[in-house]
């Protein structure tokens, strides 16, 4: 079944929206890329609307960690936390505000993997008692 990101078809007070005219292809929606964390990366390109492409990251191995504005390509050794699903912790699935630990230390991802095809993030100062 696809995915639809058309208007609502109920008003706020929860009535019926009677709609004058039928489901663009446009409003099409897509599954979203599951970005998770492997040995090997693998990207997807995907023709979307206009005739652009999105590159869509479905494994990923290396993050683009900054800190203090310099950057280096580190391991990405797994997911901590993930504010967007619990059940992404346990899976290792990246998504934006995910916390992952890599071998420079524990970073925030700020990039959206699943659109941007590659994972950025900032290391998290952390601060001891």
């Amino acid at each position: 079944m696809a995915i639809w990101q058309g208007r609502s078809l109920k008003k706020p007070s929860g009535g019926k929206i009677i709609i004058a005219r039928k489901k663009r292809k446009r409003e099409l929606g897509r599954e979203p890329a599951m970005t998770r964390v492997s040995d090997e990366e693998k990207k997807k390109i995907i023709r979307t609307y206009g005739g652009n492409r999105k590159v869509r990251l479905v494994e990923a191995v290396y993050a683009n960690v900054f800190e203090s504005g310099k950057g280096k390509k580190v391991k990405i050794l797994s997911v901590i936390d993930n504010p967007a699903n619990r059940q992404y912790i346990r899976r290792n699935i990246i998504t934006k505000g995910a916390i992952i630990e890599t071998e420079a230390g524990k970073a925030i991802v700020t990039s959206r993997p699943g659109q941007d095809g590659v994972v950025n993030a900032v290391l998290i100062k952390e601060e001891n008692a």
